[in-house]
């Protein structure tokens, strides 16, 4: 885990520094704000960021929105300083660390990334050969393709394979080619010069070489623009890149991993993504089941997330009662492992027993096991009357309410929402757009 320190944390840096390291942190400081993006743009990288509270956390966190650096941010300050606590929360930071650094809750915070990004929690026995063929392949420097559904956990194998590998002591780097908007894609893989395009305000390096000597990911690449795919099958070919605006190649030496929601095969056929790049890719592939699949892992995976939203919402640490895993168990997990821990989450807020009981899992209707996808022909009154309510209504108008309610459902995870409602997470960007902007979605996510 990379922790970059920006500041003096009035005058404790020493103190946070040494417990992040003996967590096992590798530890970097920034003078500024300023000196905490050029380290960034460098190609430094970051898997959290640590800064005073009495900065300016808004303008830090506007400006790696800006610059598309996605990075949590934990504020720290004085005990007696709440004014700056509530400040740096309302501005987008994920935690307030009081000081003196206290080492229990450092290493909480340390410990939750840590093991949300790295967990491969499971049962089945299809899992333990997956987790086998990860162990062969790991040691080598194939490029690996993993597939499967979105939410089936493709990213937590890509991470495992990368803390086995030779590599693993180097970055590991993450692009989802289908968050990025097409015309920033190019930018965000290769980098670019200061002045290459509006909006270049400095030399920024990509993701290549970024993950110099470790591993890059590039998830979801079957969303990958033809043009960009041409681009990506040279730097692997040759590798080198090009920077946007530069005017000479950049040797790079990494491990490339992809995945992919969609048939690749069927894709090169359709001519929608090129073959070369495919055989380039699927060196080795791993392909993961969806969860309905492996039934085995709904419980393990379960009792993970109860555990990780209770310790993370300050709640008693409750188990699933019997009749709450018998639900669990009969529903069909259309969005994967993503959408049991979407359920989970609400069941622990919503849990007010012991245990938690049924009433606590929130299934869709409509997809609930035993549930028909669409409400009888002889619904009587009642659903005569709420399909009485779509007339005289626009179909965008109603797209928009189903669209919006799905996201209010999966809470604000476009990757999931897209995948409920059987459309591209681009389809479901466009269309966010059209209705105001993402940005007006209450904790919206990529993925």
């Amino acid at each position: 885990m990379r922790l970059l320190i920006i500041g003096e944390l009035e005058g404790q840096i020493g103190a946070a520094s040494k417990i992040a390291r003996s967590r096992g942190a590798k530890v970097a400081q920034a003078a500024n704000i300023e000196a905490a993006l050029n380290a960034l743009r460098n190609g430094q990288g970051a898997d959290l960021l640590m800064i005073e509270a009495k900065a300016d956390v808004g303008k830090l966190i506007q400006m790696l929105e800006a610059e598309r650096i996605m990075v949590p941010v934990v504020a720290c300050g004085v005990l007696s300083d709440s004014a700056a606590a509530v400040k740096a929360i309302k501005a987008g930071a994920k935690e307030y660390i009081p000081l003196p650094p206290d080492e229990e809750l450092i290493a909480a915070v340390i410990e939750a990334i840590t093991e949300e990004t790295n967990a491969v929690i499971h049962a089945s026995a299809e899992m333990k050969r997956i987790l086998q063929l990860a162990d062969q392949v790991a040691g080598s420097e194939a490029s690996v393709l993993i597939t499967g559904e979105s939410g089936t956990g493709k990213e937590v194998i890509a991470r495992y394979i990368h803390r086995k590998s030779k590599r693993a002591g180097n970055n590991f780097i993450t692009v989802n080619c289908a968050a990025i908007p097409e015309a920033l894609l190019e930018s965000e893989l290769f980098g670019h010069e200061k002045g290459a395009f509006t909006g270049a305000v400095a030399r920024r390096i990509g993701k290549f070489e970024e993950a110099s000597n470790g591993t890059l990911l590039l998830d979801e690449i079957s969303e990958m623009d033809s043009r960009l795919q041409a681009k990506l099958l040279r730097a692997l070919q040759e590798h080198e890149i090009d920077r946007v605006g530069g005017t000479r190649p950049v040797k790079i030496n990494l491990r490339v991993l992809a995945t992919s929601n969609r048939d690749l095969q069927q894709e090169t056929k359709n001519k929608t993504f090129r073959e070369d790049l495919y055989f380039r890719l699927n060196v080795i592939n791993i392909h993961l089941s969806p969860l309905r699949e492996r039934k085995e892992d709904i419980l393990p995976i379960a009792e993970f997330f109860v555990a990780k939203y209770a310790k993370a919402n300050g709640m008693p640490d409750r188990k699933l009662s019997a009749g709450a895993l018998e639900k669990l168990m009969r529903y069909s997990w259309p969005g994967n492992v993503r959408e049991l821990e979407n359920i989970i989450h609400r069941a622990v807020l919503l849990a007010t027993g012991n245990d938690i009981a049924p009433e606590a899992i929130v299934l869709p209707n409509a997809l609930s096991a035993g549930a028909s996808a669409a409400a009888p022909s002889s619904a009587g009154a009642s659903g005569t009357a709420n399909k009485n309510e779509l007339v005289g209504r626009t179909v965008e108008s109603v797209e928009r309410e189903l669209i919006m309610d799905t996201l209010n459902y999966c809470l604000g995870n476009r990757t999931h929402a897209a995948n409920i409602l059987g459309i591209s997470i681009r389809t479901l960007r466009n269309k966010l757009k059209q209705y105001g902007g993402e940005g007006q979605l209450p904790e919206a996510k990529a993925g």
